[in-house]
């Protein structure tokens, strides 16, 4: 965990790249090397306020956002020519909240396996995912919060859009929620991870190809 923990928060932005081409050099794959970087970001988090502060947050986000542009060929991969999309997915991290590394990892995975995402960012209000979602005629809405203190805007944004008869299936996930929560405000899936994240689209969706 050190030698991840390390790579994440050196601010010379060098040693994330030799972190990555190490492993992928030893034949572990783009997959692999993303949860081991999860791990590192998830023990620094754990860590803020008591070792780790704003500055760290700042320097990890940077290297994760680094190190997630020298996967992303890996993980797309032979996948480039499938022309068929999954579905469409509109993504970003509730109001409030401004931590965008972990849904990046997501929408780069969603991507990758085969959905067309829209990533609307940090900070996203219920009107504007509802917008989007009506705009690009999205099958799923995925809501992200990191903070315990946003993650009770995904309720509201659910409720929002059940009231103005938005048929979209939503997906929730980040650090801030659990299988429970996302039962209690009304979530169609919850996702633990990236990995799960796709899995969990497939299922909502019946992997049925999207023109």
């Amino acid at each position: 965990m050190g030698n991840v923990v390390d790579a994440l928060l050196d601010v010379t932005r060098k040693s994330i790249e030799t972190f990555c081409e190490e492993r992928l050099n030893n034949g572990m794959s783009a997959y692999e090397i993303i949860d081991e970087l999860t791990a590192g970001l998830n023990a620094i988090g754990d860590g803020y306020k008591e070792r780790y502060f704003d500055a760290e947050l700042i320097v990890s986000g940077w290297n994760a956002k680094k190190a997630l542009g020298i996967l992303k060929p890996f993980l797309q991969g032979t996948r480039d020519k499938v022309e068929k999309k999954l579905g469409r997915v509109v993504i970003g991290t509730v109001k409030g909240d401004v931590h965008d590394i972990g849904k990046e990892i997501v929408s780069i995975m969603l991507t990758s396996g085969s959905f067309e995402v829209i990533d609307l960012g940090i900070d996203v209000d219920k009107e504007r995912y509802a917008s989007a979602v009506t705009a690009t005629k999205a099958d799923i809405l995925a809501l992200s919060a990191l903070l315990t203190t946003t993650r009770e805007y995904m309720a509201e944004v659910i409720e929002y859009c059940k009231g103005i008869g938005l048929g979209v299936k939503i997906m929730v996930g980040g650090r801030a929620v659990s299988a429970e929560y996302a039962t209690a405000i009304g979530a169609d899936a919850y996702a633990k991870d990236a990995i799960e994240a796709v899995r969990k689209a497939k299922a909502l969706l019946g992997s049925s190809p999207h023109s």
